[in-house]
């Protein structure tokens, strides 16, 4: 997946989550909710095109580690949502799925940086030894 496609991703994610912030019963329970889901999903985006501006290896793998917590946290507030009984397993499991998918992403483009962050480190360590 490019950066392109993955920044649409996570403003299609965004937006998804926003309708079923508006969708959320007005209850306390549900203003709650809605606040916490408005925070953390719309997060997800913003911070993955901060990770993309990243002026070093190090920053983007911190980034893309605030990117995975928060589409992380976003899978939380949807269970509490089912958990509660403010909306049916149905209405949520494709959002859900977005942000365990999003989660794994970040995971594995983290992990691959840090890779070739050591690897990289490796082949310096060894052009000085030689």
């Amino acid at each position: 997946m490019t950066e392109k496609e993955l920044k649409q991703r996570t403003k299609a994610f965004a937006l998804r989550m926003l309708k079923l912030i508006d969708a959320l019963p007005e209850t306390r329970s549900g203003r709650v909710l809605a606040g916490q889901l408005g925070r953390s999903g719309t997060s997800v985006g913003a911070n993955y095109r901060a990770a993309c501006r990243s002026r070093s290896t190090a920053e983007m793998i911190s980034k893309l580690a605030v990117v995975e917590e928060e589409a992380d946290e976003s899978a939380f507030w949807l269970e509490l949502v089912t958990a509660h009984g403010l909306m049916s397993p149905a209405q949520t499991a494709p959002l859900s799925r977005e942000a365990e998918e999003l989660t794994a992403i970040m995971v594995a483009s983290r992990r691959t940086l840090a890779r070739r962050g050591l690897q990289s480190k490796i082949e310096n360590q060894k052009s000085k030894i030689r």
